[in-house]
């Protein structure tokens, strides 16, 4: 009887890109972790915690590119509104760092959050109970988003909202989002958001070492994410060569037809939908922590395009394009955003990894008229 493969073996067997690019990751995360906390400072090795921070945060935006790319890519569904799946997650994850200072906070209140005291709230919101807890805030920082793709999917996919006037919906759901949350009576900090965070599951967030083990944790949650597409890229895959894959990119190219054959478009639209806010709410949750806060300011409809310049530029309907997507352009680049989307939108449908997969083809194809002039 045949052995069967390892799990992370059979999803990567036929991904050469997904492979090297997670083996480049993983490679530089290991050597900055390492040369972080072992190589004395005045070495010309030694990597700064500001790095560490900031390849932490480079995590974290790539795994809520790829949760984008699983819906833009695969299903032809361009959401603009994915940064307030990714705000939700981080918000989760802020309150519960928040709940966390207890008595060590400016006011000495081991029940309210030092904003609450200072907008004299007598009383924690309803919406805080629970927050106390690692295991709940994990399962919530889940839950919210997920709620909120469903409720919102199942609105526009049953009212069969497609194309531009869905992408519009989706801006303005999140720039409703930002409004709200900027209000100082939501609860949530109003314009100053959640910070001053002290630990997190008892470690000390201005420790180097602790900023280091949420790198690694950064990295193994983009590394089970994209092979978790399970309910991510792992389904993608799964998809491709299967009758479910057919009928995704089906939906994506042709979805009337789809539509009239018999499938219910709305359902597979719906699953992925709420697949992708999960990503992006894990996302958001391992951002907090690096950055040390989290306010209105993550929804703004901006940082949504920016996503969706990242993938288009990494590749779109890749995966790994779009975390190659995501560390191409620094956020000072604003200028160049816009223009870099435009080409690659007109000329780079496929974005990067679209020119070398060109570039390869027809380089085997030149091997390949060589050989049977050879042999002619």
């Amino acid at each position: 009887m045949e052995k069967r493969k390892p799990i992370i073996t059979r999803i990567l067997e036929n991904d050469k890109g997904g492979k090297i690019v997670l083996s480049v990751l993983f490679i530089i995360v290991l050597y900055v972790c390492l040369a972080n906390l072992f190589i004395p400072q005045e070495s010309a090795f030694y990597i700064s915690t500001y790095t560490v921070t900031l390849l932490g945060k480079y995590l974290a935006f790539a795994l809520l590119a790829l949760a984008l790319d699983l819906v833009w890519g695969y299903l032809g569904i361009l959401s603009l509104g994915h940064g307030a799946f990714f705000s939700l997650g981080a918000y989760c994850m802020g309150m519960y760092l928040m709940r966390q200072i207890g008595d060590r906070g400016v006011y000495g209140n081991a029940e309210l959050p030092d904003f609450m005291v200072f907008m004299n709230i007598k009383e924690l919101p309803w919406f805080w109970y629970g927050f106390d807890s690692f295991f709940i805030t994990a399962f919530l920082i889940a839950l919210v988003p997920a709620l909120l793709a469903f409720v919102f999917g199942y609105l526009a996919f049953r009212s069969r909202v497609t194309g531009v006037y869905l992408s519009i919906i989706t801006q303005a759901l999140t720039y409703a989002l930002m409004l709200a949350f900027f209000r100082n009576d939501m609860g949530f900090g109003g314009n100053n958001g959640l910070t001053d965070f002290k630990d997190i599951l008892g470690f000390n967030l201005q420790s180097d070492t602790t900023r280091v083990s949420l790198l690694m944790i950064s990295f193994f949650a983009l590394f089970m994410g994209y092979l978790a597409l399970f309910m991510g890229y792992l389904i993608c895959k799964f998809i491709i060569n299967s009758k479910l894959g057919r009928v995704c990119i089906a939906i994506r190219d042709a979805e009337s037809r789809v539509r009239f054959i018999g499938y219910k478009v709305e359902q597979y639209k719906l699953f992925i939908f709420i697949v992708s806010a999960i990503l992006a709410g894990i996302a958001g949750a391992l951002y907090v922590p690096q950055v040390g806060i989290i306010n209105p300011g993550v929804f703004s409809p901006l940082f949504s395009i920016e996503l969706v310049i990242w993938v288009a530029i990494g590749g779109r309907g890749t995966l790994y394009g779009a975390i190659i997507g995501t560390s191409a352009l620094p956020e000072v680049w604003l200028y160049a955003l816009g223009g870099l989307f435009v080409v690659s939108t007109l000329y780079l449908p496929k974005g990067v990894v679209g020119i070398v997969t060109k570039i390869t083809t027809l380089r085997n194809q030149n091997k390949t008229q060589k050989a049977a002039n050879v042999t002619a």
